[in-house]
């Protein structure tokens, strides 16, 4: 008997060892969180969908969510036990039949009002029969019935958690979202955070959530407090000034290690640190944190850009990779960069794992601003985008663009990457659109490639004195010009200078909306636009009032106030919107290709193939090489040797041959798939699902279109 017992023990034992080893070995089969893995690897097992027969792809059905609108939907669906779980361009929750797409359950947390920014996804969590999706939306953190839709009554307020609590400071002061998904680990739900980026912005720390009750169960600041490690790397108020350093484009996560790896953002106010952030590193922005997920405390860090002067978050999070080096196998983190950079560092220690050379970058011309005098450049792996241009760098692709990017190329300041901002117009390349973006790249684990879409155009900008006149009545409508220029410029531009490309003008503000309009938009956002919680009403109804009397060549039609004198003091702002270096014609300025898909080999740091992304097809008819297109949403990489990606401004969706770099299938969508798309399988039928909804910039057709292709069923 007692053999017996033995045996049916080490059977047992034999077993769950099995399938412990299935579940790993099938972690890339399911799409069951953001990015595919935890490891946001975007990377799929499954090769029913190939080489071979991706030119027979269809479509299997589409949802149409009914609700476009202009800033489109980037949700990269999950989906659990045959249920697709997505966003919206309203920002809505909706499951569906993964198979069908029938419809099963909708949740909508604005209720019929105006959605606020844009979401990339949800999480889920389940423990025996409660199963859970966790989205985000507006401040509020929901926790909905999987099966139902229905909010979770115990979690939080009647299953809403409000995310400006816990941050240290009054959360009526505050605008707090989040845009990507965090991760769920246990009983724990870690959550970053979107934030502003001017004076009074929210400061950006992480936070993890019970997933039952939705207390908050521990937090790290990224601003440090009064000693707190870091806290000498700022300006001594900088921990009730400054803010952001924040976590907006998701994280990862290492189960077996207990780790979660955290990219952050720029410290706010962006571009001007006096008074604020003041001299020194700034830790903990620009960096990679590799946190404890069970107690949020700091393991390692790696800051790969130190005093951010030029918004160059790190935008989407890393991956996990395990890589060849010397013969050995080593976990590591490879996290990508708006500037083009790859940095690979032991998953262990935070060290890089290839050569990082400290290199001098140029100084500041601002009066008081410290720029920091050398920044991080890994020698491998290779750049995924031009570092430094010249005139011979300039597009020819017409004698007329080549003209007139010389021109606008003599009037700036540019001293190559981290030239900071001055008073005269500065040049940013890669622009803070460059490099990668939120969609982050894929990882094909059987060959230890990455692959990742690039933007290659440049951003202009610079700085101005701003007089801020004494308050009273009279100079109402100075004090709005200032405010405007201080909270409204760095997006909508001046009245009077060059309009924005991303954002709408409010030269005709007063002809589009009333004054009241423009507060309550200032009250509660709109669109991608966050709400002004640290401005007062009456400092909201200036700006109202200075766009109501402001003239199209930027003057106050009022000449009286303008002549009202007092004692000033100055600060700087930004004093428009960044302009993307361009041609007379709106094409980037610079030599194509402007948009890239790009292989690397994180084992040499060797590129392996570039090619161009995207197509302006007037320019292609005209003789002109395919140059590639701006882009934003990710890819992903599958066993069945593709790589599929939306993100191109023409619209197209396409798969690559991971090997070559060859395009071998596309497809026409109804509006640019500013998402990464999934995958997944059911009842052995592999299908392919991307969000085609456009939107995102002005500008750009919108759709409510989730588009799922399959192969045909005879196939």
């Amino acid at each position: 008997m007692k053999h017996l017992k033995l045996s049916i023990i080490s059977f047992i034992v034999l077993l769950l060892l099995v399938v412990s080893c299935g579940d790993n070995d099938g972690q890339y089969r399911s799409w069951e969180v953001y990015l595919g893995d935890y490891g946001s690897n975007s990377y799929s097992e499954l090769d029913q969908i190939n080489r071979d027969n991706v030119d027979q792809l269809e479509i299997s059905w589409i949802y149409n969510s009914g609700d476009q609108r202009d800033a489109g939907s980037q949700s990269n669906a999950i989906i659990v036990d045959e249920v697709m779980f997505l966003t919206t361009p309203g920002i809505k929750v909706a499951a569906l039949n993964a198979s069908t797409g029938e419809h099963l359950w909708t949740f909508d947390p604005f209720e019929g009002e105006t959605p606020v920014a844009v979401n990339r996804g949800v999480m889920y969590w389940e423990s025996g029969s409660d199963k859970r999706i966790y989205h985000t939306a507006g401040s509020n953190l929901y926790a909905l019935n999987a099966e139902t839709g229905a909010l979770i009554s115990e979690f939080g307020s009647d299953g809403i958690v409000d995310l400006r609590e816990g941050l240290d400071r009054d959360p009526a002061q505050l605008s707090v979202r989040q845009t990507s998904p965090g991760v769920v680990y246990k009983n724990l739900l870690i959550m970053g955070s979107a934030t502003g980026e001017s004076a009074g912005a929210a400061p950006g720390h992480i936070r993890a959530y019970n997933t039952r009750s939705g207390e908050i169960e521990w937090a790290f600041r990224t601003i440090p407090f009064p000693g707190e490690f870091g806290y000498e790397t700022w300006d001594p108020a900088a921990w009730q000034m400054a803010g952001s350093a924040n976590n907006w484009g998701g994280m990862s996560l290492d189960m077996d290690r207990e780790m979660v790896f955290i990219p952050t953002g720029s410290a706010a106010p962006d571009m001007y640190t006096p008074g604020t952030r003041g001299e020194g590193e700034h830790l903990f922005g620009n960096s990679v944190l590799a946190l404890n997920a069970n107690t949020g405390e700091r393991i390692w860090h790696y800051q790969t850009l130190r005093h951010d002067l030029w918004d160059y978050d790190l935008p989407a999070p890393p991956n996990l990779v395990t890589i060849e080096k010397d013969g050995e196998q080593i976990d590591a983190v490879a996290q990508i960069t708006k500037q083009g950079l790859i940095f690979v560092l032991d998953r262990d220690t935070g060290e890089p794992l290839f050569p990082v050379e400290e290199r001098p970058v140029p100084a500041s011309d601002i009066e008081g601003e410290e720029a920091w005098p050398t920044q991080p450049f890994p020698v491998k792996p290779e750049p995924f985008t031009r570092q430094y241009i010249t005139e011979d760098d300039l597009t020819d692709i017409s004698p007329e663009a080549r003209e007139y990017a010389l021109k606008r190329f003599r009037e700036v300041r540019y001293e190559g990457l981290y030239t900071p901002l001055g008073e005269k117009e500065t040049l940013a390349f890669p622009g803070t659109r460059g490099g990668a973006e939120w969609g982050g790249a894929s990882f094909d684990p059987e060959t230890n490639i990455l692959y990742i879409n690039a933007t290659e155009y440049g951003t202009t900008s610079a700085l101005r004195k701003v007089e801020v006149p004494p308050e009273n009545e009279e100079n109402v409508l100075v004090q709005g010009q200032n405010f405007y220029r201080t909270h409204c410029a760095s997006c909508h531009s001046i009245p009077g200078s060059q309009a924005p490309s991303n954002f709408p003008s409010l030269e005709d503000a007063k002809d589009r909306f009333s004054k009241a309009q423009i507060v309550d938009i200032m009250e509660t956002g709109r669109s991608q636009m966050p709400n002004f919680p640290y401005l007062t009403r009456d400092e909201k109804e200036a700006i109202a009032d200075y766009l109501f009397h402001v003239e199209k060549d930027g003057e106050i039609n009022v000449p009286e106030v303008q002549a009202v004198q007092g004692e000033v003091t100055y600060s700087h702002t930004r004093d428009f919107a960044y302009r993307p270096f361009v041609d007379q014609d709106g094409y980037p300025a610079t030599k194509p290709p402007w948009g890239t898909m790009n292989a690397i080999n994180l084992n040499t740091g060797d590129r392996v193939w570039r090619v161009p992304l995207g197509e302006f097809e007037e320019l292609t008819e005209k003789g002109i090489p395919i140059t590639g297109t701006p882009n934003m949403g990710g890819s992903i990489v599958t066993a069945g040797g593709l790589v599929f990606i939306g993100a191109a401004h023409d619209e197209k969706f396409r798969a690559f041959d991971k090997e070559t770099g060859e395009i071998l299938w596309e497809y026409q969508l109804p509006a640019v798939g500013y998402a990464t798309p999934s995958t997944y399988e059911i009842d052995g039928k592999q299908y392919i699902v991307i969000a085609a909804t456009g939107g995102s910039r002005t500008g750009i057709r919108k759709s409510d279109a989730f588009i799922v292709f399959s192969l045909p069923s005879d196939n």
